[in-house]
Parts: structure tokens; C-alpha cells; sequence
């Protein structure tokens, strides 16, 4: 069995991608918490010793540095059998979202997310246009589950695992309430959340959380 460690803070929507994806594969992982707060991730020294991109989560995996969530859902899905797809055309399917939720949807959420209620004094023409982008993408997404159980389709994929991570956070963070403003995303959650061995998100990445505004 493989080693893991993965560096992250607890309130990265991206971190939570690869911890849940390593637990639904039945792996255990060690956790590294990073003081994001603190600008780390910034400094010339935490770049060079791990990862020269200045991002978080980074997952190590027998001593070989991987980074950029997405490569590293493609490659545990090939690693473990599961959440790839289960054809050619389904692998295609969830390229596409996979690549559209880290630009679009977990990109703009992160960002708006993290300004409304981790930054004390966020400037309010930022929050509106990130917002607006927010519930663009956000409609996006409520026609897509409402058509089908999944993004893919009939069964659970790494785009289902990828989407679902920044709107899996409590909703006083990011300001929506699901179940009222987007029901079938709500409904989409919550099969998610019925995935044998899923875990939360605070449940799952422990540590010193970042100082929250709302």
C-alpha cells in the first residue's frame, strides 16, 4: 500500500478533493496543516522545499511530490479503478467538467468564498462581480444534476468529487443556502454525501482554522 502525506489547510475546497478521493479509495493519508494564514506559502523557503508553484493541497506520495488537484484526481483514479468512468465517452465527460470546475466553479467559489468571510475588510465591488460569476456557474451546475444523478451521468466520478468540495463547506462561509437557492445541487449533495466512507469536510482536514469574518 501506498504513503501518503498531504499538505493542506483545513478551509481548502481543493485540499478536501484529495483527502476525500484517498479516503473513498480506502487510503489513509498523514496530514501536514499549513499555516495558509501566516502567508507561507509565499516565502521563498516553503517553495523550495515544497512546492515551487506556491499552492496548496500537495499530495506526496511515496516520496514523489504531486501537485495541482486535478492531475492528481485523474491519476488516483487510475491508480484505485474508481471514479474515472466507465467508458471512453464517460473519461471525455469528465475531462471536460473536470477542467471547467477548476477555471469556472471551484476557481471563482475559492476566491469569493475565502474574501466574504476570511478577509476582515473585502472591497464590495469584488465580492458583487465574483458573486455574479458564482451564480452563473452555479446555474450551470443546477441544470446539469437536475438532468442526472451525477455530472457523468448515473454513477459518481472525480468531476462529481472535484465540483462538490468548496459547496460542501458550512454555508455561512460562502452565503447559499442549496437547499433554497439551488435544490437540485442540494439534492446532488446530498447523493454524494451517501457515498460509502465519505467524510465532511472539517471532519476530515483537522487543524487551526483561519479566523472567519461571517
Amino acid at each position: 500500500m501506498s504513503v501518503y502525506r498531504l499538505h493542506y489547510f483545513p478551509e481548502s475546497g481543493n485540499s478536501y478533493k484529495l483527502a476525500l478521493m484517498l479516503t473513498l479509495c480506502g487510503q489513509t493519508f498523514e496530514p501536514v496543516w499549513t499555516d495558509f494564514g501566516s502567508g507561507v506559502t509565499w516565502t521563498p523557503e516553503w517553495r523550495r522545499a515544497v512546492n515551487p508553484m506556491g499552492e496548496i493541497p500537495v499530495l506526496v506520495e511515496d516520496g514523489v511530490t504531486l501537485t495541482q488537484s486535478g492531475p492528481i484526481l485523474l491519476h488516483l483514479a487510475a491508480k484505485f479503478g474508481r471514479f474515472g468512468g466507465r467508458d471512453e465517452a464517460e473519461r471525455f465527460e469528465v475531462l471536460r467538467w473536470l477542467f471547467w470546475d477548476n477555471q469556472k466553479l471551484s476557481g471563482f467559489m475559492a476566491a469569493y468564498r475565502y474574501m466574504r468571510a476570511f478577509v476582515e475588510h473585502s472591497k464590495p465591488d469584488v465580492l458583487a462581480y465574483h458573486k455574479r460569476r458564482v451564480d452563473d456557474f452555479l446555474t450551470i451546475l443546477e441544470t446539469r444534476v437536475a438532468a442526472a444523478p451525477y455530472v457523468v451521468g448515473d454513477a459518481p466520478t472525480i468531476a462529481d468529487l472535484s465540483m462538490c468540495a468548496y459547496l460542501s463547506f458550512p454555508s455561512h462561509e460562502s452565503g447559499y443556502r442549496f437547499e433554497e437557492t439551488h435544490p437540485a445541487i442540494h439534492r446532488w449533495l446530498a447523493r454524494i454525501a451517501q457515498i460509502p466512507g465519505w467524510v465532511a469536510p472539517y471532519d476530515l482536514l483537522p487543524g487551526q482554522h483561519l479566523k472567519c469574518y461571517v
